[in-house]
């Protein structure tokens, strides 16, 4: 009597995120490529416009103020132009980055697999949902990191560069030059991850969720800029009725202190003109005050708004997850 050997069972493949990432990295492959192409063009400006342009531009400035008022004053006007439209073009592409992702992840990343059926196909070949959208959003999270935060690092070093040395370089408390430097481009940009993923299982059509991301990180956007001179205690500077209101940096407010130490809007802002002199005395007006951010709380306030931006970017997962399960039934992944 003969006995067969039975032949060992072949080992299951591996159908976790890591095997859902090689997946994603194939099914997005143009928008990757698109993505870190945009990177990089955006980075290498970015060098452009720190480095060389900088320079040219800073040159430009010294001999054209060198020229005080002769008739005849030779300066490289072009190079004064260029940069400033090179820096104009080079921050609004850092801050469209929050916008591409966010119709992104809601166009493409789930929208797409919503609408047409695939998500729920994976689901049935071993991939539970809760790790098929891990998946979708962790090596996504990490590629959003660098794709925003290595043009936003770049753009901050070419401010700096220009800072004191050309003479039409943005303040660092201007609405775009804040947002598109520092961590908050990050925050931003991870947020509109998020956010894309919920409008993505919630509206379950490809286009609607890209609007509909699009829009959230406008709002947040907003929100960021609204917000921002709150997220940090301001500095106090008390001024002179003559002087009018001091101190240079992010306005928070500013008015008139009265006799009887409150607060009151300023009618005017210097007592050397006889009207406004008349009307800060019928007010009782003491001293003009003006709450501020110096260019010290640049950090700070970048660190707490990228802060606040997280949490958002938090919360919007968290509901994402929330809404899957409810719509599949499972109760975890």
């Amino acid at each position: 009597m003969t006995t067969a050997l039975a032949t060992p069972a072949a080992p299951a493949r591996a159908t976790g995120v890591p095997r859902q990432w090689r997946w994603l990295a194939r099914l997005h492959r143009p928008a990757l490529i698109c993505g870190g192409a945009l990177a990089l063009l955006t980075a290498a400006a970015l060098l452009w416009l720190g480095g060389p342009l900088t320079d040219a531009s800073a040159a430009a400035w010294k001999a054209y103020n060198a020229c005080a008022w002769d008739e005849v004053c030779r300066y490289d006007q072009d190079a004064i132009i260029l940069y400033k439209e090179v820096y104009t073009w080079t921050t609004a592409a850092v801050l469209a980055v929050p916008f591409l992702v966010a119709a992104w992840a809601g166009g493409a990343l789930v929208g797409r697999e919503t609408e047409s059926g695939t998500a729920r196909l994976a689901w049935t070949q071993g991939v539970s949902p809760t790790r098929w959208l891990a998946s979708r959003l962790t090596l996504p999270a990490l590629l959003v990191v660098v794709g925003s935060g290595l043009p936003a690092a770049l753009h901050r070093w070419a401010w700096t560069a220009a800072d004191g040395r050309v003479d039409t370089a943005k303040s660092w408390h201007s609405s775009a030059t804040f947002l598109a430097g520092g961590t908050v481009p990050v925050g931003l940009a991870l947020a509109g991850l998020a956010a894309g993923a919920l409008a993505g299982l919630l509206l379950r059509r490809a286009m609607a969720a890209l609007a509909t991301a699009a829009v959230a990180v406008g709002v947040l956007w907003a929100g960021a800029h609204a917000a921002l001179p709150y997220l940090w205690p301001s500095v106090t500077r008390v001024s002179g009725l003559r002087d009018g209101p001091l101190g240079s940096g992010m306005h928070v407010g500013e008015g008139v202190l009265t006799a009887d130490g409150g607060r009151a809007a300023a009618p005017c802002f210097t007592s050397r003109l006889p009207d406004c002199r008349e009307e800060l005395a019928d007010l009782g007006a003491t001293a003009f005050y003006r709450d501020f951010h110096p260019a010290s709380h640049y950090w700070p306030l970048q660190l707490v708004a990228t802060g606040v931006l997280l949490a958002v970017a938090g919360l919007l997962t968290y509901a994402a997850f929330q809404v899957l399960r409810r719509t599949t039934g499972t109760a975890r992944g």
